[in-house]
């Protein structure tokens, strides 16, 4: 069972899709930062200055009680809109990359077939028009 799971971590495949997730992690720390401090500033100005990263229904408002702090209960439905919003940019340009990528896959499958194409000998074309002949007899 040790020696599969050598094995299994030998694989390049296994090094590939963890770099594969390394890269997703920080292109989605850079989207998120993208849309917090580059995005949404300008349309919360837009809005009036609303900060987007402060909206929220507070439930329970924070209070004292017997000497401790009792947290506020809210919903933060601005950083939901945050969320939806970074969640669509990473979409929008998976989906690109994917489309590139399956478009260049379309090209070197034709490339392929175009290169395994073989043009018939001179006995096969002879062979064709004498049979063409034949037919319009």
């Amino acid at each position: 069972m040790i020696q599969d799971f050598k094995k299994f971590l030998s694989r390049g495949n296994v090094i590939e899709m963890a770099v594969g997730l390394i890269m997703a992690l920080y292109f989605g720390a850079i989207v998120k930062s993208l849309v917090d401090h580059i995005i949404m500033p300008p349309i919360g100005l837009l809005l009036g200055n609303v900060d987007f990263s402060q909206l929220k229904i507070v439930l329970v408002k924070t209070s004292m009680e017997g000497g401790v702090e009792v947290p506020e209960v809210a919903i933060s439905y601005g950083l939901f809109i945050n969320t939806i919003i970074t969640f669509l940019i990473v979409a929008l340009c998976i989906f690109l990359i994917i489309k590139a990528y399956n478009k260049m896959k379309e090209r070197m499958e034709k490339k392929k077939e175009e290169a395994a194409f073989v043009a018939p000998s001179k006995e096969e074309t002879l062979l064709t028009e004498i049979r063409d002949l034949l037919k319009k007899q």
